[in-house]
């Protein structure tokens, strides 16, 4: 008796080749991501030897979007996003509009009509998530201030890039491509567009009145059964059935109503547990999309168009990030953070792979220029890690020139000086604070309700102005640098406070300290415990460590109620 399985060799071979190329990649330093598209596109119907079915896998790749974006609604963080919101936002959208125009005018140039020309110049503009976290998360950055604004650049452009998804099938008639399946190809375009915005805004009103309340219930209901397979099966099933109900009843794409699946997913009490018991699947699928993904490429553009793709890979690589650069710079933030955010932003990805085949499936865009795309996808990731590492010597280039230094970094920051009213008498045996963080608050807060006198030092320019507002020192900068601790009058001061960073970082901002006022003292809050033990081993200061001072805390807390105990037992 035959069987049908072409599913089963897609799968097995597949995967098989994912594993591999993978491995291959992440042994050279490359993201895992490289190697699952290379699979893709051996079994590729554009290369010899094994064929795998497309249709198949673009039907598997349609399960990819769904939980790729359901996994990028888990992570969207409307407070990461406030906290950057002045330069992510304006930084975002300037961004997004420079590399479209850019991908437009060079589509344009080719002949291609304007439809073709603003997919293409879209799917161009926005960077891989997946890309950005992994190469921050290696170099420790996720949560440095240069990484919360590249994570909340991302997020703004995520929030555009589904946007275009959604308005992408109701205008694509009036770019010169066909109307979506179902739909009247006569229809007024405004019209459309409307019914389009108010199914979207039905949609969402839904999520957040309903959605947002029954999701979490439902998740909690089946939590206290503790069957581990229900409760994944549940987040599952969410992410699935918004998605398909999002399509079926709202009229809206799929990966919107996925995207909203995880937001609302987030907002479950058991949302660490739904991301951690539902990765191992999302991963699964994310290789399924990715390999499908590889497919679709035929490396053959690279001999036929190598000019069309080295356009491709200037705007992504040089385009993008000399625009994200010199936003950053706009907006007054330092050289590193420049150069770091536009490094994240060097690539593209997941967004322009579905934007991608969306276009071609609206006969917007050209098979052409998604291999194009794809062929910019596979080499800016590939040489992304490249790129970052290239950030400390062009800094250290541009610092050597001080006239060139002068010129990116625009003097005369209002942020990067105390402000008159702060007193000479005031900065005079003050504490200065190196970080705003969840530490630097508790200890500022703390030492502020005894009247006890602070100076912050801190990168992210909105917290400083938040703490200006609220009439508390403070002055923006990396405290690596001499001139921000010379602004916070260290050489007056009693203590300097260091919160949790980087052990070379603390190195420098206490030889910094220690050169400026050889006096003053050092307390220093410590990642690890063995950060803990460098620190002090060699002397930089007093440490304390998160854990260790628990652990003093409650044993105290210990010794005292079994005091307690003992005094009030009665006597025999």
């Amino acid at each position: 008796m035959p069987h049908d399985v072409d599913l089963i060799i897609l799968l097995a071979v597949g995967f098989g080749l994912a594993l591999i190329f993978g491995y291959i990649a992440a042994r050279i330093r490359l993201p895992p991501l490289i190697g699952y598209l290379v699979a893709g596109i051996v079994i590729s119907p554009n290369t010899p030897g094994i064929v795998g079915d497309i249709h198949l896998a673009n039907q598997l790749a349609e399960l990819g979007v769904m939980f790729l974006m359901f996994g990028v609604g888990m992570h969207f963080s409307l407070t990461d996003l406030m906290q950057v919101r002045r330069i992510a936002l304006p930084g975002a959208v300037l961004q997004i509009a420079v590399a479209t125009l850019l991908g437009i005018g060079v589509s344009m140039i080719w002949g291609w009509n304007f439809g073709s020309a603003l997919v293409f110049g879209l799917s161009l503009s926005c960077a891989s998530t997946v890309v950005l976290l992994k190469a921050l998360g290696d170099r420790g950055l996720i949560n440095s201030v240069n990484g919360k604004i590249a994570v909340g650049w991302l997020l703004v452009e995520d929030l555009v890039m589904v946007l275009v998804l959604v308005l992408l099938p109701a205008t694509a008639v009036l770019l010169g491509g066909t109307a979506i399946s179902g739909s009247d190809p006569n229809a007024n375009i405004w019209m459309t567009l409307a019914v389009t915005l108010l199914k979207v805004a039905g949609f969402i009103a839904f999520m957040l009145i309903v959605g947002k309340r029954l999701v979490p219930w439902i998740m909690q209901i089946v939590a206290r059964l503790g069957s581990r397979e229900l409760f994944t099966l549940t987040v599952v099933a969410a992410a699935v059935s918004i998605a398909f109900g999002a399509y079926k009843v709202f009229g809206v794409s799929m990966a919107l109503g996925a995207f909203f699946a995880g937001m609302v997913v987030k907002e479950s009490d058991f949302s660490h547990r739904a991301e951690e018991e539902t990765l191992p699947l999302r991963e699964i699928f994310s290789i399924l999309f990715f390999v499908s993904v590889g497919m679709l490429f035929d490396p053959m553009i690279l001999v036929q168009q190598p000019w069309h793709v080295l356009a491709v890979v200037a705007i992504i690589m040089v385009g993008k990030t000399i625009a994200a650069m010199a936003l950053v710079l706009f907006f007054r933030y330092p050289i590193n953070t420049a150069l770091t955010v536009g490094a994240s932003l060097a690539q593209i990805g997941e967004f322009s792979f579905i934007l991608a085949t969306l276009g071609v499936s609206l006969h917007l865009l050209s098979l052409e220029g998604q291999n194009l795309i794809l062929a910019g996808a596979l080499i800016s990731i590939t040489l992304n890690s490249f790129v970052f590492s290239a950030i400390e010597p062009v800094q250290n280039w541009i610092r050597e020139r001080s006239h060139l230094a002068r010129l990116l970094e625009r003097s005369g920051d209002p942020l990067s000086m105390l402000p008159d009213e702060v007193s000479q008498e005031y900065l005079r045996d003050q504490v200065v604070i190196v970080g705003h963080g969840e530490v630097g608050r508790r200890i500022t807060k703390a030492l502020m309700k005894q009247d006890i006198k602070v100076v912050i030092a801190e990168e992210n320019r909105e917290i400083v102005e938040s703490l200006r507002d609220k009439g508390i020192a403070a002055v923006s900068g990396r405290a690596t640098e001499a001139g921000v601790l010379i602004q916070a009058h260290i050489q007056h001061a009693r203590l300097l406070v260091l919160s949790p960073m980087d052990i070379l970082d603390i190195h420098k901002i206490v030889d910094i300290a220690k050169t400026l006022n050889p006096q003053i003292q050092v307390l220093v809050c410590a990642e690890s415990k063995e950060e803990a033990e460098v620190i002090r081993r060699e002397n930089i200061g007093q440490v304390y460590f998160a854990k260790e001072e628990m652990a003093i805390n409650m044993t105290n807390h210990i010794l005292n109620q079994i005091q307690i105990a003992h005094h009030q037992a009665p006597t025999h």
